[in-house]
This record gives C-alpha cells, sequence and structure tokens, in this order.
C-alpha cells in the first residue's frame, strides 16, 4: 500500500513496552505518595491518569504478543486485528479521559483550587521526565502499529498534563491566578480529544472491512477489468485485513476464446495487483464469459 514502515525486532518492542510499563507504574507509586504527603488531591488524581497510561501500554504489550500467534483453524486470517482493537480500546479511554477533563474543568472555573506548594511541582516535572522516557521507548514503534501508537499518545497526553501542572503551579504560587490551572486543562483536553477522534476513525474503519483510504477502490476494480483477456469483474470485496494488508475477493470473467489461458491472466492479474498496489492477499474465481453471472 505504499507506505513507509518503521520496522522494530519485535523482541527488542516487546522489552521497550516492559520498560515503559515498569517506569509508569513507578511513577504512579511516587506521585500518589507525594499526593498523600502533599495533600493534594490534584496529585493522586494524576497518578490515576498516568496509571491509565500503564495499563494502556499493558493492553499494547498483551494485543503484540497475541498478534504474533500463527493462524489457526479458528482464526484463519491470523490475530494480527487484535492489535487494531487494543488500539480501539485505548483511544476509547482516551476520549473519555478528555471529556473527564473537561468537566473538571468547568468545576475548577466555577471554583478554584489551590495547588498545595512546591512539591506537587516538583513531581510533576519527574513525571514529565518519566513521560520523556516512556515516548523515547514507543516512539519508533508507533509509526507502524496503530497499537502502539494509542498508548503513545496516552504519555503524550500525560506528559502535556505533567507540563500544564508545572507551568499552572508555578504562576499560580508567584502570582495567585488560580484560573490557570482549568484553563490549561481544557487546552489539554481539546488536544486529547483531537488527537484520538482523528487516530479512532481509521481503527473503525479496518474493523468495518472498509477498504484502504489510501487507494481508490474503483482503480483497483478496473485495473482487474482492464487486464487483458478480462470482460468483467463482479462480487467484489476489497478491504483492510489488518493495518499494514489489504485483501481482494473477486468473481473475474475470461472473455470467450480465452479460457485456455485463464490461469495465466490470474497470475498475471495477481502480480499486476502486487505491484501497483501491494495488494499481496488475493482470492480470485474465475468465470467464462458465456456462463458468467449477468451482476
Amino acid at each position: 500500500m505504499g507506505k513507509g514502515h518503521h520496522h522494530v525486532d519485535p523482541d527488542a518492542g516487546d522489552r521497550r513496552v516492559v520498560a515503559a510499563v515498569a517506569v509508569n507504574m513507578g511513577l504512579t507509586v511516587a506521585q500518589i505518595v507525594g499526593g498523600i504527603i502533599s495533600g493534594s488531591l490534584a496529585l493522586i488524581a494524576d497518578a490515576l491518569h498516568n496509571f491509565s497510561d500503564a495499563i494502556s501500554l499493558i493492553i499494547a504489550f498483551g494485543a503484540r504478543k497475541i498478534a504474533r500467534r500463527p493462524r489457526d483453524a479458528d482464526m484463519t486470517f491470523g490475530y494480527g486485528r487484535v492489535e487494531v482493537v487494543a488500539a480501539l480500546i485505548n483511544y476509547t479511554t482516551l476520549i473519555v479521559i478528555g471529556l473527564y477533563l473537561l468537566f473538571e474543568a468547568a468545576m475548577r472555573f466555577a471554583d478554584p483550587k489551590d495547588i498545595e506548594g512546591w512539591l506537587v511541582v516538583i513531581i510533576a516535572a519527574i513525571a514529565l521526565i518519566v513521560d520523556a522516557v516512556t515516548a523515547a521507548l514507543t516512539y519508533t514503534m508507533s509509526k507502524s502499529s496503530v497499537n502502539i501508537r494509542a498508548a503513545f499518545l496516552h504519555n503524550v497526553a500525560d506528559a502535556l498534563g505533567s507540563i500544564a501542572v508545572i507551568v499552572a503551579g508555578t504562576l499560580i504560587l508567584l502570582y495567585d491566578w488560580r484560573l490557570i490551572d482549568p484553563i490549561v486543562t481544557v487546552m489539554i483536553a481539546g488536544y486529547i480529544l483531537w488527537q484520538s477522534f482523528r487516530e479512532i476513525g481509521p481503527v473503525i474503519r479496518i474493523l468495518m472491512l472498509g477498504s484502504p483510504p489510501e487507494i481508490e477502490t474503483g482503480e483497483v476494480f478496473d485495473a482487474v477489468r482492464g487486464a487483458k483477456g478480462v470482460t468483467g469483474v463482479h462480487h467484489a470485496h476489497f478491504w483492510q485485513m489488518d493495518e499494514n494488508r489489504a485483501a481482494l475477493d473477486a468473481r473475474v470473467v475470461i472473455a470467450e476464446g480465452q479460457w485456455a489461458n485463464a490461469d495465466a491472466i490470474k497470475d498475471m492479474i495477481k502480480t499486476m495487483l502486487s505491484e501497483r498496489f501491494d495488494i499481496e492477499h488475493t482470492t480470485l474465481e474465475l468465470e467464462c464469459a458465456r456462463h458468467a453471472c449477468d451482476e
């Protein structure tokens, strides 16, 4: 499908995800302890948000493992699409978090709260460092996996939250400008929702067996119809098997007098689809023009 993929060795990728889970779990514990010591409910809430990042990474890790299972009698296409399901779960969670942050921001506008001292800002700075480490561990994999990309965006959202706490906390401590906290929260929630809705569409498209968005379906069918010895195509289906693989299933009508070349025509069509559209999984049922269905 003409994409530039960035492949990471599976075992190395697994180690990166495990490391990212470990640092996020460690940060969650530190934030909860810091929130209890400082009396900051906001910091404990941020710890729970960070815990959701760790859960998203665990979901992504599990999906990666399952996706590498060989196909079997129950899953004849293999398990690759489980990563798409994991991405849907993580994006849906992000949308819920974004809406919750908007709700909390509205409450803060009505009743601004104090941020409890420099301890909160210091822990937020530590959280930002951990978020940066996690992003570095998953960034390369996020380019080629919709599953890891969802977990990566979880982390980016949390990093923005840490920056917001640092900026808002500093301004409140210096100038007592408490409204900056909900203002920055609305900006972060807007970014989370924008990214999530932008990314969840392609995920739903794959699960709905939609065609690859970067390939014009009509162009594919016209290319098959235009093949030498072909007079028609019907009962055609073109869909994404997962993020990186497309499949075509069609009945191809062979012109009268060309039936002796039917196998060669089929091989030619498959080669053309692979070279021109990067469609590797093609199933073609051949029909003689004299007995073909009228559809």
